[in-house]
């Protein structure tokens, strides 16, 4: 089992940044790669970013690529997503996952460990 946590969300303007963090625990963290969700209201939860279990391989959605970094601390146990440039379509909850699967994984049904969310409010 791997339990994520994240933090680091909150209400931010629009243009502005946030950093949201995920701290796992459990299992040897460098085993898994690591992915962001996020869920609009009203809306499905989509794919944001993911990163490998070195920090490499990584990939982006469309919608947040050249604003969004994902980078992780293996030693530290720990996920980050670095968001620049909010907009408030940004507005989601967003999820940490973490999946031991191989391969380049961006679906939500290959991740099987999920964090509870953190809110983020882009105001215009």
């Amino acid at each position: 089992q791997v339990q994520l946590v994240e933090s680091g969300g909150g209400l931010v303007q629009a243009g502005g940044s946030l950093r949201l963090s995920c701290a796992a625990s459990g299992r040897t963290f460098s085993n898994y790669r690591m992915g962001w969700f996020r869920q609009a209201p009203g809306k499905e939860r989509e794919f944001v970013a993911t990163a490998g279990r070195s920090g490499g391989s990584t990939y982006y959605a469309d919608s947040v690529k050249g604003r969004f970094t994902i980078s992780r601390d293996n030693a530290k146990n720990t996920v980050y997503l670095q968001m620049n440039s909010l907009k408030p379509e940004d507005t989601a909850v967003y999820y940490c996952a973490a999946t031991a699967a191989p391969g380049f994984l961006i679906r939500e049904y290959e991740y099987g460990y999920w964090g509870q969310g953190t809110q983020v409010t882009v105001s215009s």
